[in-house]
């Protein structure tokens, strides 16, 4: 039912699920750092606590996200991530 993931040496942790309101999403926690995300399909970010800088694929602006935000990314495509605090999140696969 849980599913534990561990990234980037450990700085990256989440727990995936599958929720019959909201289906396929995980839940986690990203120490300060800088990372590179790729997607096999698209994905819907949102902030619960913390704050993501965020390189959206054919973008050249980077974009904050505070608490509360959400942002998506295509399916097949790579984001970059500057983390600056610990920073928690929810990702819903589309």
């Amino acid at each position: 039912m849980l599913q534990s993931n561990e990234y980037f040496e450990g700085k990256v942790k989440s727990i995936g699920f599958t929720s019959s309101a909201t289906g396929r999403a995980s839940v986690g926690v990203m120490a300060a750092g800088e990372y590179t995300f790729g997607t096999g399909q698209p994905e819907e970010m949102t902030v619960i606590s913390g704050e993501l800088n965020v390189l959206l694929p054919g973008s050249t602006a980077w974009q904050v996200f505070g608490a509360g935000a959400s942002f998506q990314v295509p399916g097949n495509s790579e984001f970059a991530l500057e983390v600056a605090e610990p920073t928690a999140y929810l990702c819903r696969y589309l």
